[in-house]
Formats: structure tokens, C-alpha cells, sequence
């Protein structure tokens, strides 16, 4: 079995059990519902207690369970751009607001990039009178360029300089 055959075989369970994904990541628990469901997905991978429970929730085989723990093929099959409407946004949020972004960071902690692996996200709906609001939280730990061969007083990482 590949991931790929994994992941629509626990979509169909879901279906068949009517279950939302608010309660699928309650019974797996122990991170994101962003996470759990990126692992269930196939970009993400659960801790072995996480893929134990989703072994039960599923009623998946010892070899299914311990795929769940492998690290993936990340965003294996992706195609660029995006087609589906409302993934396409996130990448036009990405190519418009991308180099303001990109400015903001540079000025406030130098020369580096936000992190993508330790990394925490959070999604809310925020009520609005005028119709609901989706509202989608990131924070990334700062990473500078290392400025290899720096000697003397030339500073080694990308850090703000004063």
C-alpha cells in the first residue's frame, strides 16, 4: 500500500461513518486540528500514540498504523498553481502580499525566514454581522542566514542589525 491509498481509504471511512474532523482530532488529540488533519491528508506524520488511536478509530492494520508515524512525501502530488478556488487564495494571499511580508520581516528582525517547521498555526471563526469571518493565525520561529565565513567583527547571522 502507498500513502496515497492510505489517505482515501481513511476519507471513505470518515464518509461512511459520517464523522467531522473536529471529532476525528478529538479522539487522536495531542496537537493541531491542522496537524492531525495534514496527517490524515498524508503531509503530515502522528506520533505513535496518535497513530495508535487513529489505528482504533479507523480499525487500521499494524502496517497502516505505523505509515501513519512515517515521515511523508510532502505535497506530493501538488499541482502549481493551485486549482481549487479556495487553496488558489492562499497562494494569491502568498504572490500579493508576499513581498510586503517579506519587507516587514526583513525591517523588524533582519535578514532570514520565517519557519515552516517550527511553526504553530491556529484557525477560528470569528462571527460578523455582515457574514462570518475565517480567521487563520501563524507564528514561525525566525531563522537568519548564516553568513558563512564571517571573521572578526562581521557578524556570523542575519540577525537586526542595531
Amino acid at each position: 500500500m502507498i500513502r496515497s491509498d492510505l489517505t482515501e481509504r481513511l476519507l471513505d471511512i470518515k464518509r461512511d461513518n459520517e464523522w467531522s474532523w473536529k471529532h476525528i482530532c478529538e479522539k487522536i488529540g495531542g496537537h493541531s486540528e491542522v496537524l492531525i488533519i495534514g496527517a490524515i491528508l498524508g503531509n503530515m506524520k502522528l506520533t505513535k500514540p496518535q497513530a495508535a488511536a487513529a489505528g482504533e478509530l479507523f480499525g487500521l492494520t499494524k502496517s497502516e498504523i505505523a505509515m501513519l508515524n512515517e515521515v511523508p512525501m510532502r505535497a506530493e502530488n501538488v499541482q502549481m498553481p493551485p486549482t481549487d478556488p479556495l487553496i488558489y487564495r492562499f497562494y494569491e494571499m502568498v504572490m500579493v502580499n508576499g513581498p510586503a511580508w517579506k519587507a516587514l520581516i526583513e525591517e523588524e528582525f533582519g535578514d532570514g525566514i520565517m519557519s515552516a517547521i517550527d511553526f504553530d498555526m491556529v484557525m477560528a471563526r470569528l462571527p460578523n454581522p455582515k457574514g462570518d469571518r475565517v480567521q487563520i493565525t501563524m507564528s514561525g520561529k525566525f531563522l537568519p542566514y548564516k553568513y558563512y565565513g564571517a571573521t572578526g567583527n562581521n557578524q556570523e547571522y542575519g540577525f537586526k542589525e542595531e
